[in-house]
Formats: structure tokens, sequence, C-alpha cells
């Protein structure tokens, strides 16, 4: 073992004579620092803190600061989330094409889309001086952020097979990420909440809620109006800034290394790549599993506030009660490393998955009480942090498979995540559409003081019953997901005999080097 630099190493495998070097091989092992994992991790947050905010608050502020039409409101989220699926599988193949820079392959696309993403998520948030056009402008912007963003995190998700060849590295690298994406989902939360909440408007009273000063739930006035405009702009703003910040560590404190992004003997077309990555039994099986999954914790995050401010009764705690879960999973993120490392990543998916349904229960079940609620809540948010690790810790194994078995494809691993984080944003999508119908028949009042029974009714299904069953097609889907620990870890001994084999071809390049 002989290192070349600060954290890089060649294993050499030789012949009894070193003379022989046409029998000599080489492997480079590109070990992590702490740094360096914490760096790639901070890259994650900008994609978890937008997102988090615009799932939160752009509806509301289409539709109450805005004043869009709900109509036309409806068309900007869903014709904004279609276009962020086509955009996803397009961005992963030009960057599957991409040539190598002195930067690297991945890290351009995050440095050039920045600048333009802030820009126009700070725009998103700003109402223009004008009527007319106003729809034109929300749809511009918000799918023009939409495709920048997917230009960031495409390659961000990419760049994980590209910072070292070692699995149990990745992993690592994946764990750290996770821990930084769950607190960039609370840091998005809490930035929009906390600026926005000072300046929002109380409940609207409906027929049977007794008025006890009508002067204080009346609509909003231009001053109040004026108010909540301009705090929307100073969190969008807040969020901007961290957003450059976390882009500016990662591309400062990560390194590809190129000796890890191999190019295909012959480019293809991007059908092609999709035919062939759809191909693969093991990718399908895992995004299909995880794609219930998510939609079942997309429903569950999606309605908590509303079912806690509702069916609860907890107006003034359902903040803090969001911030429990999101802390909580958080913490549970090291717990589900260690325990996948320890027992593998399809025993651990199972695990943390079904934590959560005995909380999903107890909360629907009993009398609502505060207490009970936020114990409940602590456990849901391990079965969050789970899902959140074991889908992408997941990933590189099914990518290093598929390299196994189509050794000559090579160069495809932006496809892979890319369509990854389509199925991702396509169960965020259905999440939505399904809550907001759902509500929309139960008769649900717009910033209501209290809803019909049908409602509570409705929301206690959203976060109960439809993601329990959900879980548990994802699961048996993912009982017949074909990489267990045996093939991960055999899988990984021919990576590194493919390894050797590819570096053998190379004698006369690897006599210069010595």
């Amino acid at each position: 073992v002989i290192q070349v630099s600060e954290n890089t190493f060649c294993v050499f495998f030789y012949s009894r004579s070193w003379e022989n070097l046409s029998a000599c091989s080489i492997v480079l092992v590109h070990v992590l620092s702490i740094c360096s994992k914490l760096c790639y991790a901070i890259g994650g947050a900008p994609y978890q803190i937008t997102g988090s905010a615009l799932g939160f608050f752009l509806q509301i502020y289409l539709l109450d600061v805005a004043q869009i039409d709900a109509f036309y409101a409806s068309i900007i989220l869903f014709v904004g989330r279609a276009w962020d699926g086509i955009t996803d599988p397009t961005v992963g193949f030009l960057v599957s094409r991409s040539p190598w820079t002195r930067f690297g392959r991945m890290l351009p696309w995050i440095v050039l889309s920045t600048p333009l993403a802030v820009i126009c998520y700070f725009l998103i948030f700003y109402v223009p001086p004008f009527e007319d056009g106003k729809v034109v402008w929300y749809l511009f912007f918000y799918c023009a952020f939409q495709t920048l963003q997917t230009c960031f995190h495409v390659p961000y998700s990419a760049l994980t097979m590209f910072i070292s060849s070692e699995q149990a590295e990745r992993d690592s690298a994946t764990a750290y990420r996770m821990t930084i994406e769950v607190l960039g989902a609370v840091l998005g939360t809490a930035i929009q909440g906390q600026i926005v909440g000072m300046a929002n408007a109380p409940c609207i009273p409906g027929p049977g809620d007794p008025v006890l000063n009508a002067t204080n739930l009346s609509v909003v006035d231009g001053h109040n109006d004026s108010l909540l405009k301009t705090a929307y702009m100073i969190a969008s703003g807040v969020i901007c800034l961290v957003y450059i910040l976390c882009a500016i560590v990662l591309f400062f404190g990560v390194r590809e290394q190129k000796e890890f992004c191999r190019v295909g003997s012959e480019p293809i077309s991007f059908f092609q790549g999709i035919k062939l990555v759809m191909g693969h039994g093991p990718y399908v099986k895992l995004v299909i599993g995880f794609l219930f999954t998510s939609l079942a914790f997309m429903l569950l995050e999606g309605n908590f506030a509303l079912f806690c401010t509702y069916t609860l009764g907890f107006r003034n705690d359902f903040q803090n009660i969001l911030l429990v879960i999101m802390f909580s999973a958080t913490l549970a993120i090291p717990f589900w490393q260690w325990f996948l490392t320890r027992f593998g990543k399809k025993t651990a998916a199972y695990c943390g998955t079904l934590t959560a349904v005995p909380s999903m229960i107890v909360v629907v079940v009993f009398k609502s009480n505060l207490i009970m609620t936020y114990f409940v809540s602590f456990f849901a948010g391990m079965g969050v942090a789970s899902a959140y690790l074991m889908s992408w810790s997941m990933l590189p194994d099914v990518v290093d498979d598929f390299k196994l078995e189509n050794p000559k494809s090579t160069g495809h691993e932006a496809i892979f995540y890319s369509f990854y984080v389509f199925f991702s944003k396509f169960s965020s999508g259905i999440s939505l559409g399904i809550s907001t119908l759902s509500l929309h028949f139960a008769g649900y009042i717009t910033r209501g003081c209290s809803q019909p029974e049908a409602v509570n009714i409705t929301l206690r299904v959203l976060v109960s019953f439809a993601p329990i069953a959900l879980m548990i097609i994802g699961l048996v889907v993912l009982y017949f997901y074909p990489i267990d620990e045996k093939r991960r870890q055999r899988n990984r001994e021919r990576l590194r005999e493919q390894e050797m084999e590819d570096s053998e071809t190379d004698s006369a390049e690897l006599a210069a080097i010595i």
C-alpha cells in the first residue's frame, strides 16, 4: 500500500517478480475525511431547504398573498411538477454525456446553476406590480427554478459515485448527507415559518365558531398585506443566502476523483439509456418499493400540520410537534447507519419503516393528548429518518450491480439518480394531489378556525390508514429486491477484480507512474 496523497492510497497486487510489470495491477482507494463528508453533506441542504419551504408555503402564498385564483394556482403547481418530471431524466442524460473538466464532471453543473436558481427562487415570492400576466410570471419562475434545481440536485446525487470507490465510504457519506438534509428541511421550515408567522393573518370564523373579537378576525387590510409580502421576501432572501453558502462549501470542500469516472466505449442515445437503466430488475424493484413508502411518508408529513391543528386541536403547538419529528429524524440517522452496517440494508429498511406504524395508529385511535402526541411524533421521526437514509444508501449498490452485469455500458450513474429523484418528486406530487382533492371534497374551509367532521375523518385517514397501507405495499415489493448482504459483498469483490483487470491493460502507464 502506497500513499499517493492525503486521502488516496495505491494498493498494488504483484507477482513474485517486481520486474514483471505486466503482471502488476493497482487499485486506488480514496478514504474520505470527516471534513470532506461534511462538505459533501452540506451540499444536500439547498434541495431540502427550498423544498420544505415551497411544500409548506407556496400554495398558501399564491392564494392569500399573490391573490391568484384557486384554479390558476392549481395549474401553476401541477404544471410546475409535471415540468419537473420532464427535466429530471433529461438533465440526467445530459450530465451523463458531460465531458470531464478540471473541476470534475458534476461540480460545474452545480456551480453554474446556483446563481440563476436563487434569482428564480426569490422572484417566486415577489408579487409583481401588475395583475395581467401574474399567472405567467409565477408559472415561468416556478418552472425555471425547478429546472435549475434539477441541474443542481441530479449531479449532486450522482456525485456519490465519484467521491470514493469504497462502498463503506459512500455509505458513510450518505449518512452524513441524510443528517444534513433532514436538518435542512427543519431549517427551511423554521426560516419560512418563523418569519412569515410574525405577519400571518388570524383564522376566519365559520358559521359554528363563536366570534369573540370580530376586529381580530377580519380580512387582511392593506397594511397587513404589505407586511406579509415583505415577510415572504425576507424569508426567501435568507434561504437564497443559505443556498449560495452551501454551494460554495460543496465546491471547495469536495473533489471528484477522475479515476472513478469511467467513460463508456460508445455513447448511447437518450431512449437507449432509459431502456438500459429501467431494464435492470433490482433498480425497478427498489424504485417501486420506495415509491410507495415515500408516498406514505409524504402523506403523513404533508397533512400532519393540518391534523394537529384541526383534528387534535393543537393550533399553537403544531410547529413544535413538526420540529420534534424532524429533530428525532436527525438524531435517528446515526442509529440507522449503525443498524444497516450490523444487520444489512434490507433488514434496516423493513425495521425502520415499521417503526412509524404504531405511532400512526396510536395518534388516531386514542384521545388527543399533547404529551402523548410529542412522544408519538418522536417515534414517527425515526421512521422518517429510515426512509431518507435507506433509499439513498441502497441506490449505489444497484449502480454497482448494473456495472457488473453491463461492463461495457458505463457512465450512466446520473441517469440512475435522475430517475430516482423523479420518482421521489412524483410521489410528492401524487400526495399533494390526493390530499388536496380529498380535503376539497370533504368541505375544507380555507384558513378556517375549525373544520367540518368530514375533514377531520379525512385527515385521520391521510395520516394513518392510507400511509400504513402504502407502506405494506412498498415492503412487499421490497421483499423481492434481490441485492442482500451476500450479493452486495460478492459484487464488491467482483468490482475489485474488474478494477484489477482494467489496470492490467495499462501496464506501461503504471510503469511510468512507479
